[in-house]
């Protein structure tokens, strides 16, 4: 059974950054490559949201409110998906869920980002 564990959630002040990575476990490579990847947030109180994807064409896709802040990439090698987030605001902070679209649909457990000062 394929698992993704995100990692790199915390508590950072406005202007900080963090990095959030996404494994996929008992995955083979040439598996891993077909599918689209995407990180989502939920906010209390809100719907989930797309805030990053990336195809396998390694085509990207940004929320308004995330571009030129954040960054999706992928190490295929490593099976690993990132999002690296700069210049962090109070209006990120959310539960962060790593998310495989393709011959099969996989989610992550999330992890938690704050920001406050």
């Amino acid at each position: 059974q394929v698992q993704l564990v995100e990692s790199g959630g915390g508590s950072v002040q406005p202007g900080g950054s963090l990095r959030l990575s996404c494994a996929a476990s008992r995955m083979i490579l040439s598996e891993f490559v077909r599918y689209t990847y995407g990180w989502y947030r939920q906010a209390p109180g809100k719907q989930r949201e797309l805030v990053a994807s990336l195809s396998s064409g390694a085509m990207t896709n940004y929320a308004d409110a995330v571009k030129g802040r954040f960054t999706i990439s992928k190490d295929n090698a490593r099976k690993r998906v990132y999002l690296a987030m700069n210049s962090l605001q109070p209006e990120d902070t959310a539960v962060y869920y790593c998310n495989f679209r393709g011959p099969n649909d996989f989610w992550g457990q999330g992890t938690q980002v704050t920001v406050s000062s």
